[in-house]
């Protein structure tokens, strides 16, 4: 039956390093003692300390050690070993078995390391009470000590690592929650108003024209035997065509524009200053500042349509060289400025607008501004240039949620 072990917990690079040099330093240190203590066996405590050390540096050059708890127990396994024969030969050897701690709760299951850790613990006890005249309790003490702190820190370690994980894919997890949600709203905003568009458009525009084509119909037959009944029917279709007219221009205001389609709001304006600037003598500049996030279509829909307000009547106006764009994303806020070096007029002074004209003056863009909780503010005057900015709160009020026309 095969079993998949857990995954190691990550060492940092710094830990792993600190922790070679320092089974590279003991043994070193249990080495250097028997020579200059002139202890017996001096020269085979010296090899068998240097086969511990190259036994253990072939740990971390294969892979296969790191990648396998199999390999790992066995790579442990022949330290240990090599270790105990050390530990036979010199009692400075007892102090290599706190590193070795930690090698085996890493490395090994967690059952499995414990268990190592306590049979490790119990040989460094034994070998080091075997050098000494007689056994105090002493002995047992540094040990069982090394080997209760390495189980608290390693074991600390291996929680907080497990909740640093958890913590880690919960925000990605989140982060991707929140873009299909915002993805999510903008599809529902956007079938919503091709749905409400839909039912309007059959219930005037369709009906309209089926009506002229009645009436031309109608017109046709009572050609030319009565032509006063004819021009009857030709008036009344061009009196449904102006009907029809003001309907299709009533739906421009709240129709999600093509320059939005596929795309986001920052494009679209980028798109349109470059148009302005190509099709007359102004230049037109777009900047984006703050982190963008997702938008309301309804949102990115009056944002578009004040850009192209605004820079209409700075072409057709203002007489101006420059004007400059900006979408700032300000947390709960959005905000678009466009400010003119144009002649500039006295806000006071706006002429009434004409609603049969079709166009989008100043008043239409407050009224659209207010009714998705925004606001716009005006500031010209004569001889100085003109500064728009529109101000929307990303999330509406809920009174205007519902509102579908602007």
């Amino acid at each position: 039956m095969n079993t998949t072990a857990p995954a190691l917990t990550t060492t940092p690079r710094p830990l792993a390093w600190c922790l070679h040099l320092l089974i590279i330093g003991l043994l070193a240190l249990a080495a250097a003692r028997t020579l200059v203590d002139g202890r017996p066996h001096a020269g085979a405590t010296v090899a068998v300390a240097a086969v511990c050390g190259l036994v253990y540096a072939a740990g971390p050059l294969l892979p296969r050690v790191a990648a396998s708890r199999r390999a790992a127990a066995w790579w442990l396994a022949a330290v240990g070993a090599v270790w105990l024969v050390l530990l036979a030969l010199s009692p400075d050897a007892v102090w290599v078995a706190f590193p070795l701690y930690f090698l085996q709760l890493h490395l090994l299951p967690r059952r499995t390391g414990l268990a190592a850790v306590i049979a490790t613990a119990a040989a460094a006890v034994t070998g080091f009470a075997a050098h000494q005249p007689a056994f105090s309790p002493a002995m047992a003490i540094g040990p069982a000590l090394g080997a209760a702190v390495a189980v608290a820190v390693v074991w600390g370690y291996e929680a907080l690592y497990r909740e640093s994980e958890r913590r880690r894919e919960l925000i990605e997890e989140l982060t991707a929650t929140r873009a299909d949600l915002a993805e999510a709203q903008h599809t529902a905003g956007v079938l919503a108003e091709r749905e409400r568009l839909a039912r309007e458009i059959h219930d005037t525009l369709a009906q309209g024209f089926s009506s002229i084509q009645l009436l031309l119909r109608a017109a046709g037959r009572a050609l030319p035997d009565r032509p006063d009944a004819a021009a009857g029917h030709v008036e009344a279709a061009r009196q449904a065509a102006v009907d029809n007219l003001v309907e299709a221009r009533r739906f421009v205001a709240a129709l999600t524009p093509p320059s939005l389609e596929g795309t986001g709001l920052a494009d679209a304006l980028e798109r349109l200053c470059a148009t302005t600037g190509a099709r007359h003598r102004i230049t037109a500049r777009f900047h984006v500042t703050g982190d963008p996030v997702p938008l309301p279509t309804a949102h990115e829909v009056a944002l578009l349509r004040m850009a192209q307000s605004a820079l209409a009547n700075t072409v057709r106006h203002a007489d101006a060289t420059t004007a400059e764009v900006t979408l700032s994303h300000l947390g709960d806020h959005v905000v678009l400025d466009v400010v003119d070096d144009g002649r500039g007029f006295d806000p006071g002074r706006l002429p009434v607008p004409d609603p049969e004209s079709g166009g989008f003056g100043l008043a239409a863009m407050r009224a659209r501004m207010t009714a998705l909780g925004g606001t716009l503010t005006i500031a010209s005057e004569p001889g100085h240039g003109t500064a728009l900015a529109a101000r929307l709160p990303l999330t509406p009020p809920v009174e205007t949620r519902s509102e579908t026309r602007p």
